[in-house]
């Protein structure tokens, strides 16, 4: 942005307002972005470190030099086409602002519907408050915070075989604060992570794991950016959510529940592989009405 869509130079007088503009401009201009004016906007709130009624007020303010090579730089980041969640290094889920990157998946809101069935079932066993709730291949922390932030009398462990994924973790729940006193992050893949103290005392087991067909075809946005470890899982999607079921019930306190969630098309065979496990099972819809989650219940 160091000079206009017409090649103009700016001159060190320009006002946030333009180059609000002229960032539409721009990423209409190179069809990287489905809402140029939304993202435009966040672009511009992360580079004033404003927003709501402040952002307003920031937009008649001139922009300053480093100002305007941080809108550059990622500006230059989206046109290339890294989703904005990767360009604003962050991005909201329930409650919490998460940091996140190319170390792990972006969380999306069908995953909000899982970390909701979560504390559905948290509720149901411990209506007090308390428990413990495991989050298996937490990534960016997503499920497991949510969790401790919503529910911060209860004890919560998160894990990951991703040691970059548990660094983003790790400063998410450093955001915490005070709700996060009571979560412990474990290395591992996924059982092998749980310290045996754990064996027979989780209220909750959650997951979203891996659950991608190896041979399925995804958009660019998602296999150039986003880590394939978080994604792929075998043939036909299954690889760890069979892990997961099969090793679920020794780390489970009686009518203890895991809450997983996977591909559309997948909920009936995970069902049934729960059931010959011993579980009684329902499944949710996400948004778009598609099945999502399992809930799988020891009796």
């Amino acid at each position: 942005m160091t000079s206009s869509p017409d090649g103009t130079d700016l001159d060190g007088t320009v006002s946030w307002a333009s180059l609000l503009r002229e960032t539409e401009v721009l990423l209409e201009r190179s069809e990287a972005s489905d809402n140029p004016v939304r993202e435009a906007k966040w672009i511009l709130e992360e580079v004033t470190g404003t927003s709501g009624s402040e952002f307003l007020d920031a937009l008649d303010g001139l922009a300053t030099v480093r100002g305007v090579n941080h809108l550059d730089a990622l500006v230059a980041r989206r046109i290339a086409g890294e989703p904005i969640q990767y360009v604003l290094g962050h991005w909201a889920f329930r409650s919490l602002d998460l940091m996140v990157d190319q170390r792990v998946l972006i969380p999306r809101p069908e995953t909000e519907i899982v970390a909701g069935l979560a504390l559905d079932e948290l509720d149901r066993l411990r209506p007090d408050g308390g428990g413990t709730v495991v989050d298996l291949g937490t990534g960016s922390g997503a499920i497991g915070l949510s969790v401790a932030a919503e529910r911060p009398v209860s004890r919560v462990l998160l894990t990951d075989a991703s040691e970059e994924a548990l660094v983003v973790a790790r400063a998410n729940l450093t955001g915490l604060g005070l709700a996060g006193r009571s979560v412990e992050i474990s290395h591992g893949s996924w059982f092998d992570a749980l310290p045996e103290r754990f064996k027979g005392e989780c209220d909750v087991i959650v997951s979203n794991p891996p659950y991608v067909r190896s041979e399925e075809r995804l958009p660019d946005s998602v296999t150039k950016w986003e880590p394939s470890t978080a994604l792929l899982s075998g043939s036909d999607g299954l690889d760890d959510l069979r892990i997961i079921v099969a090793g679920a019930s020794i780390w489970l306190r009686p009518r203890g529940a895991l809450v997983l969630e996977m591909g559309t098309g997948q909920t009936d065979a995970v069902s049934s592989i729960a059931e010959l496990e011993g579980f009684e099972t329902t499944v949710h819809h996400d948004y778009a009405g598609h099945d999502r989650a399992v809930v799988a219940r020891l009796p």
